[in-house]
This record gives structure tokens, sequence and C-alpha cells, in this order.
């Protein structure tokens, strides 16, 4: 194998990610040639309507999936949280690399932590998992669609359109503009998007050569919980556009799974844990789930869906 072709989104963020493939590839493989192919996605050519009114599912990597399939290239960089649980078939998640960061990062114009903002301060996410949990916190916040790469969010914080914008810190940090966050938000008040931190990169299954170069980017412990995390959202029915969140931690051999489904308005947010063996991740995954949907979350959600 003389070439592999690594297709990615064109965002600033994107490419970070897609670079620090490469670089490793070539670090263990200098015989190989490394080629970055930027594809532009549906995600990345709606910038003027709500995610979830588009339907959330595959809008930032259908396109790129495509290209796998057409052999226009040969390993595709995702940000997990982007992946749809249903993945085509002939295709697969090799490898899920270690996490940076999981936890949602608030930004404010005024240095001003979540609890100081102002009364009715308004905030930009394009997230509904992320508003679900702001308005929980506090009802007073107002809430406005915040699309675009990282770069635009910034400029529009800076511009004045909002008191505060939220983003995951993964990202910041990636970007090297940790210096601009004014508070990481903790886990009980704020769970994170289902596999937020971790890169998934997506190869035809066929394809066993680019497979065992691959493998070596696996992070056991963040594709445990990954997997996890994806088998509970995969029960909720939910794609990267539903209020739902989860976050999984490894314990000894077990892991922990948190679990979060909301009402759009914040005032109904179900939430609670489930514990097992490594080797059940999906089944914890589901039995979380189950637990939530019999709690009330099922209401929820048909009411989301519906919409």
């Amino acid at each position: 194998m003389k070439k592999i072709r690594i297709g990615t989104r064109g965002s600033q963020l994107a490419l970070w990610q897609a670079n620090w493939v490469k670089d490793k590839l070539e670090n263990w493989n200098p015989v190989i040639e490394i080629e970055i192919h930027k594809i532009k996605t549906t995600g990345d050519k709606i910038l003027d309507v709500p995610l979830a009114k588009v339907g959330g599912k595959g809008l930032f990597v259908k396109e790129i999936e495509e290209a796998l399939f057409d052999k226009k290239i040969d390993i595709a960089v995702h940000s997990m949280k982007d992946v749809p649980t249903d993945l085509p078939d002939g295709l697969c998640i090799s490898a899920i690399t270690e996490r940076e960061d999981p936890r949602d990062a608030l930004i404010s114009k005024d240095g001003l932590k979540l609890k100081e903002l102002k009364k009715g301060a308004k905030i930009g996410t394009s997230s509904l998992r992320r508003q679900v949990q702001l308005l929980n916190f506090r009802d007073d916040f107002k809430i406005h669609q915040l699309r675009g790469n990282l770069n635009t969010r910034m400029k529009k914080l800076s511009a004045g359109d909002f008191d505060a914008i939220m983003l995951a810190a993964a990202g910041v940090k990636r970007m090297g503009w940790e210096d601009k966050i004014t508070e990481y938000l903790p886990y009980d008040i704020f769970l994170p998007a289902i596999g937020q931190g971790a890169l998934g990169i997506e190869i035809r299954k066929s394809d066993k050569d680019i497979e065992k170069i691959i493998e070596r980017f696996n992070h056991r412990e963040t594709s445990v919980c990954v997997r996890a995390e994806r088998a509970f959202l995969k029960r909720l029915e939910g794609g990267c556009q539903v209020p739902i969140a989860a976050f999984g931690t490894i314990n000894g051999n077990s892991i922990k799974l948190e679990g979060m489904v909301g009402s759009i308005d914040g005032k109904v947010l179900y939430r609670d844990t489930e514990e097992d063996k490594e080797n059940n991740v999906e089944e914890l995954g589901v039995r979380l789930a189950e637990r939530l949907l019999s709690k009330g979350a099922d209401k929820i959600l048909k009411e989301v869906y519906g919409k």
C-alpha cells in the first residue's frame, strides 16, 4: 500500500482532526503517502436552519461515506458525536481514539460564569441537548440558534450577538483556544453528547490492510464507553439533534453509564445511572434507555420526533 486518502469535512477543526490522524500515520508508516480530501456535507451547506429541523442523522457524514463507497477515499475521520448509530452496510468504525475533554464549555462575553449571567441572558447553541440542560439550570435564559464552524461562532460572540455561547471543550482545546473558555460545565449539571471528545475512523469492512494500519488508533477505554453511549442512543432512536445525553466512565473492570432525556423547555429532565461489566456495554446502554423510557422519556421523545 503506497497511499492512504483521508476524507474529512473542510472546517478548521475537522482539518485539525484529519491532520492529527495524518501525522500519526506518517510517523508509524513513513513509506506511505497520506492525502487529505475535503468533502462538503449537507450539514455544512445548510447554515440558516436549526439542525433538528433538517433531520439530525448523518448530516455531517453522508457525503463522506459516499466517497468511501466510491473508493475516492480510504478512511474517514469523524467527530463521534456526529456519527449515526446505524452505519451503511459495508462500512464500520474501525477505531475510536482516546477522548479529549468531553465536557461542555461556556465562553461568555464578559467572563461571567453560567450562574453569574444576567437575567434573560442570550446564549447561543445549535444543540437541543444543551438547550434542555441550560433551561433546566435556569429558565430565564434565552436560547438562540448558533450554527457554523468554531471560528464563526466565536466571531458572533465577539460581535455582541450573544452574552455567551456553549461549545464542546474538546474542539476548543484542539484549536488551541483553551484560554477563551470561561467555565467547564460539570457533569452533574451538563451531561455531554454521545461520543463527545472522541474521533471515529470509518473504513470499508473489506479493507483488511487499512484495518490493520488503523487499529493502533483505537483506545480501549474510550471505545468501551462510547459503545455503551451509542447503544443507549440507538435504543432511544436518537440522531445527533435530540435532547439526549450520556456519558460512560470506566471503574476497574466495570463501566458506569449516566443518561439523560429532557423536554425542549427544560422543565422535565429524566436522568439515571446503570453499571455493568465491560463486556456487557451494549446491554448496559439498552437497559439504561429502557429505564428512562419507563419513567416517561418516551412521551418527550414522541413529541420531539413528531415535530
